[in-house]
């Protein structure tokens, strides 16, 4: 397997292209900064042996992406099998929005970026690789009704900026996967009018295999996946569609479920959103 990440160089993102390494794929990272695994000796070895090409550039930067395909295109000797997005802005507290970030339309931007550049062979239903994104959980009103109370005030209160930015990632990924959109209109400062039109991008349900992962309220916990089932439970849920309740789940269980669960069983899950939580 050969993979394109974007948002690799930690979290999700990274704990998941460590699990895909362990299992013998071989990655190609865009990264902003590809010194950023200088001091990492797993992924030092893996570079080493080329499995791993880190390739300088922006999600938000168009060309930048064009040359993140095409750069993983050479290091899979002319195929792709799966691309995992999972650009995350890192947030900054103000006393008067709450978090807040610095690229306010970051995943929207990036996430548009990168179906624009779609290369001409991976374009074919056929041909186009598996997509993986990282949403998540709460952030259109059907979702949100779904969260407990608690959560449902600290979501409103100090994730507005980058829910905003992963509803319009979702409304991007709705149109590529063909899939109706009942939701209130993205904030123009997010996804300008006439997004649909951009340049490159695929037409509305041309591009459809595709996973969006919404996790929980994200933790820095340890992996319960690896542990298997304890007395019978699944150490987390994982739903195509909304669930009811549950709070928190670590990244690490997120990566889990991405390498272990979804990409192996990938029929189950093409063309769903699955809400994980414990």
């Amino acid at each position: 397997m050969h993979a394109f990440v974007l948002g690799g160089s930690k979290n999700i993102g990274y704990y998941a292209s460590v699990r895909l390494l362990e299992q013998g794929a071989s990655i190609t990272f865009l990264l902003r900064n590809t010194s950023v695994f200088d001091e990492d000796a797993k992924l030092q070895s893996y570079i080493k042996d080329g499995k791993v090409r880190l390739v300088k550039g922006d999600g938000t930067n168009l060309e930048d992406v064009q040359k993140g395909w095409e750069a993983a295109l050479e290091h899979g000797n002319g195929t792709l099998d799966l691309v995992l997005f999972s650009i995350g802005g890192l947030p900054n507290l103000s006393l008067k929005k709450g978090i807040v970030l610095a690229t306010p339309d970051l995943c929207t931007r990036s996430l548009l970026n990168l179906f624009r550049t779609i290369p001409a062979s991976l374009r074919a239903p056929s041909a186009q690789p598996r997509l993986v994104a990282i949403t998540s959980r709460g952030i259109t009103p059907t979702s949100h009704a779904t969260l407990p109370a608690a959560l449902r005030a600290f979501y409103s209160l100090a994730l507005g900026a980058p829910h905003d930015d992963k509803y319009g990632a979702e409304r991007v990924l709705a149109h590529c996967m063909g899939v109706p959109w009942t939701q209130p209109a993205v904030k123009p400062a997010i996804l300008p009018t006439g997004w649909e039109a951009l340049p490159g991008l695929p037409a509305e349900g041309g591009y459809r295999r595709v996973l969006i992962v919404r996790p929980s309220l994200l933790t820095d916990g340890e992996c319960l996946g690896d542990r298997g089932p304890k007395k019978g439970k699944a150490p987390y849920k994982a739903v195509a569609g909304e669930v009811d309740g549950g709070y928190t789940v670590s990244r690490r269980d997120i990566a889990h479920f991405i390498v272990q669960e979804a990409l192996p069983h990938w029929d189950q899950w093409e063309g769903k959103g699955a809400c994980v939580v414990y």
